[in-house]
């Protein structure tokens, strides 16, 4: 369940992360919720991988995805563009993560 767990808290934060923007500074309401709302689910189902994933493998796997993630949200929703060097970097974050489940005997699988 710890990697089932950890989808949760990765969604849970894209979806906080991306409604950051439209809430306005917490100053308008329904996104502001989702933040908030967010974030607990985030948090909440990261504190439950915890059990079964080291805390260093769980966060790499949970900020390296996020970032990809919040990346491709900004892109489509956000109408943000991405250079040549961002999208390597984002590569790179992809890379690691694959390293530590397909490599590492630290990520407790």
């Amino acid at each position: 369940m710890g990697y089932g767990y950890l989808a949760i808290a990765i969604v849970s934060e894209v979806i906080a992360t991306a409604a950051l923007k439209p809430s306005e500074g917490f100053t308008n309401l329904v996104p502001s919720i989702i933040v908030v709302v967010g974030y607990a689910v985030a948090f909440y189902f990261l504190s439950l991988v915890l059990k079964s994933i080291p805390i260093g493998i769980a966060y790499a796997i949970w900020s390296g995805l996020g970032v990809a993630m919040i990346s491709i949200v900004g892109v489509v929703l956000f109408k943000q563009k991405l250079d040549v060097a961002a999208v390597a970097g984002i590569a790179l974050i992809i890379t690691g993560v694959v390293v530590i489940n397909v490599f590492s005997n630290s990520s407790g699988h």
